[in-house]
């Protein structure tokens, strides 16, 4: 049985973009592991269920995650601009004492550690497709689609917008319709920018979104935009297994991401 280490609760496009609540059966997955990263936390979410303005609920969703998402881009062009400055001293024949140290810190939170020999230029290559943004809006996309617009269950109780299990008992909230056999819950975060940061660490570090890293390195080499909704689309290629709907939920996303074309800045 696969297991991946976060998992889609798969809402159908006329959900995600809608509002209904329908959900689908998830795949399973492998607990995270805990980043070195202090989380900030970002504020309690708005009463999401009570606007019944459909516009005003996207935009108030939209609005509140932002800033979250804000940081943790930020955090990692901060951590790639360090990467590619070690990159440039690795290619000059100058690893400095202090470029190690930092390097293996980013290698132990990437899941990604330097080979026993050091630094070279497979490890260098394999941590640039790792660190590095994602589109706001794409990450907005799934995170309506996981939560329902912030109505789910596990986003009020949990401050978990992305689906994400964890597997010790006790670490989050047993799903209402959990198999039978099945031992994850789906887990629960101390704030939303801990499910933000999250979610960030699981799509650049986790071998199931190789395929994302990949497409997101070929444009990065093209010079194409990284953080724009065609770029979200394009990325969304890589996410056929967040969820076991696979082509059909990369399909919904991307149908989400076009129709809620007016709120991508």
């Amino acid at each position: 049985m696969r297991k991946f280490e976060v998992v889609t609760l798969g809402l159908a496009v006329a959900v995600a973009i809608y509002g209904f609540t329908t959900y689908q059966h998830p795949a399973p997955k492998t607990e995270s592991d805990k980043s070195e990263l202090v989380i900030l936390p970002v504020g309690n979410a708005p009463d999401f269920a009570a606007i019944d303005n459909t516009k005003e609920k996207k935009q108030a969703f939209f609005d509140f995650l932002r800033p979250g998402i804000a940081i943790e881009n930020s955090r990692i062009n901060k951590e790639r601009k360090r990467l590619l400055a070690i990159q440039q001293h690795f290619e000059a024949n100058y690893v400095s004492s202090e470029d190690m140290a930092y390097a293996q810190r980013l290698g132990k939170l990437y899941s990604n550690p330097i080979p026993a020999t050091g630094i070279d230029e497979r490890w260098l290559t394999s941590m640039l497709k790792s660190v590095n943004v994602l589109p706001e809006s794409l990450v907005l996309t799934q995170a309506a689609n996981e939560s329902a617009w912030g109505t789910s269950r596990f986003a009020r109780e949990a401050n978990n917008y992305f689906g994400q299990w964890c597997y010790t008992k006790g670490c989050g909230l047993v799903p209402l319709k959990r198999s039978e056999g099945m031992t994850h819950e789906v887990a629960k975060f101390s704030s939303v920018q801990e499910s933000i940061h999250r979610y960030f660490m699981n799509v650049n570090r986790n071998r199931a979104y190789r395929e994302l890293r990949d497409i997101r390195s070929i444009r990065d080499m093209e010079q194409l935009a990284m953080t724009s909704p065609e770029a979200a689309v394009a990325l969304s290629e890589g996410l056929l297994r967040y969820s076991e709907r696979g082509e059909a939920y990369v399909k919904d996303l991307q149908t989400m991401i076009r129709h809620n074309q007016t709120y991508w800045q």
